[in-house]
């Protein structure tokens, strides 16, 4: 257990990154905006936990269900975190630079994000690319970050810094619930999906010496271990689409009609009532 524990990946790229990202969003952001830097920041560390953690040399070397928990972190919680951290001003500014707006756009259409998410995220679960990514720390690398520029561009139509932005309330609810049922088809056809399916992790090389206590104690088998990747896809993924949906409804509840100010302004709106 304690070569679990000391297994940490400090890869030099994701935390120049992530660091980079940072001092970019605290040079953006104004001190008004805290609640805003806060789930930016638990953004970030989500993804350092998925990346740098004993869950990526548990995912790369070992398990198949590390891997699919690292890919969760990724895509339903880093990502969110990081569209919810964008103040508006900043991302008014940010639309003023072609590519920025470019890409913005794609982002307000649902069906682009819906496409590009769901799709990226079925396609790197191919066996042979899932395979390839494995032994290929720039393919691997690539593979993140797709995840994670997707998930973000899913995201924005549901949690826009800009409410105008946002799907209403009816087309939010289907969006989510499409969402939902893609990725819990994932989960099923991987659960059931005959062991073996990523053979890396039929017999992985034990390089922290730990495979005892994964395949005896805990019992993690290959074939246990396939089944619990696709259920944590399949029923983990299931609080993390509820809860947008509560937001949706909750802002509907709030405001029957088109929720027209921004977050931010909320509070006062309501003073000035």
């Amino acid at each position: 257990m304690d070569a679990i524990l000391r297994a940490w990946d400090l890869e030099p790229t994701v935390l120049f990154g992530t660091a980079a990202l940072l001092a970019a969003y605290l040079g953006a952001i104004r001190m008004h905006v805290r609640k805003r830097a806060v789930a930016f920041v638990a953004g970030l560390l989500v993804m350092l936990v998925a990346l740098v953690s004993p869950v990526d040399r548990l995912a790369d070397l070992y398990l198949f269900s590390a891997h699919m928990l690292q890919h969760m972190l990724l895509i339903l919680l880093a990502a969110p975190l990081l569209v919810v951290g964008v103040p508006p001003e900043v991302y008014r500014a940010a639309l003023r630079w072609r590519p920025a707006a470019a890409l913005a756009s794609a982002a307000r259409r649902p069906g682009i994000a819906f496409t590009l998410a769901t799709g990226t995220l079925a396609l790197w679960h191919v066996p042979a690319l899932y395979n390839a990514a494995l032994g290929d720390e720039a393919l691997h690398a690539v593979e993140h970050l797709t995840f994670l520029v997707t998930f973000v561009i899913f995201w924005w139509p549901i949690l826009s810094p800009l409410p105008e932005h946002r799907l209403g309330t009816g087309a939010a609810l289907a969006y989510l619930a499409a969402a939902a049922i893609a990725n819990s088809l994932l989960g099923v056809i991987l659960t059931f999906a005959a062991p073996g399916l990523y053979p890396a992790y039929l017999a992985p090389h034990d390089a922290l010496g730990i495979l005892p206590l994964l395949r005896e104690e805990w019992g993690l088998t290959a074939e246990a271990d396939q089944q619990l990747g696709g259920l944590l896809m399949w029923v983990g993924g299931g609080p993390a689409f509820l809860i947008p949906t509560l937001l949706v409804l909750a802002r509907w509840h709030r405001s029957p009609g088109p929720d027209l100010a921004p977050a931010d302004q909320a509070p006062a709106a309501t003073e000035a009532q």
